[in-house]
């Protein structure tokens, strides 16, 4: 499709009807509130509609933290579709703001019998309920374009990881052009319903933390998602 001689308008409409076919009403920016609200409305069908789509960066992030050991805490569990990712060298604590997605979580930790789970726990990744330097590793897959203040997160993230541990941050950035960035513009007035922020930018985590950017990689499908490995530094 070339998207020179495709109207943005008509891009706008087709945003419009698939949002009103869902129910999504205009509401523009986030609030923990709406966040919550949203995955609470996700949590039934979530498993059906984002497996596919997102076990490619669930995969990666696991992997990179497999090579590691010791507490690693997942923020943003979900409902648990990447727990039995994680090797036994780890010992698991998992957060979500949403409690419906915590009980589809607990639900398969007891049916795949997952003993380096420590805990699932209903937590605001903007003020953690943690000790400093808890954890060795931070996973945050997803996570970053649906929380209301991104930079918090960072500054709890660093809090909570040891000095010279390791944050794996997965996340769809937004396109700077093309027919993907036409499409995330459509999307952006439905954000709060939504639940995540379609112009979410790859600066916004750069600026807003003194972590190490020590890899990046892109992921797919498409090359849609990209994964940078952090460390703090020590």
């Amino acid at each position: 499709m070339n998207v020179e001689f495709f109207p943005v308008s008509r891009l706008r409409r087709l945003a419009e009807r698939v949002a009103k076919r869902l129910g999504l009403a205009r509401v523009a920016g986030l609030s923990t509130g709406s966040v919550e609200s949203a995955y609470a409305r996700w949590a039934p069908v979530y498993d059906w509609v984002f497996t596919a789509p997102l076990v490619f960066g669930q995969r990666a992030a696991a992997r990179e933290a497999n090579r590691l050991s010791g507490e690693l805490v997942e923020v943003g569990v979900g409902t648990g579709l990447s727990l039995p990712l994680y090797g036994e060298n780890l010992t698991v604590t998992g957060i979500d703001l949403s409690k419906p997605m915590l009980e589809r979580a607990r639900e398969r930790v007891r049916r795949k019998k997952l003993k380096n789970v420590a805990t699932l726990r209903a937590m605001d990744a903007s003020e953690m309920d943690f000790d400093a330097a808890r954890f060795d590793i931070a996973t945050v897959m997803y996570v970053m374009t649906v929380v209301p203040d991104p930079s918090a997160v960072l500054k709890e993230l660093e809090r909570v990881v040891k000095p010279g541990g390791t944050v794996i941050i997965v996340n769809h950035f937004a396109a700077d052009k093309g027919l993907l960035a036409l499409i995330e513009r459509g999307l952006a007035r439905f954000a709060s319903t939504l639940g995540w922020d379609p112009l979410f930018r790859r600066e916004t985590v750069l600026d807003n933390t003194s972590m190490e950017l020590v890899r990046e990689e892109r992921l797919g499908p498409l090359g849609l998602f990209t994964m940078m490995v952090f460390r703090r530094q020590a």
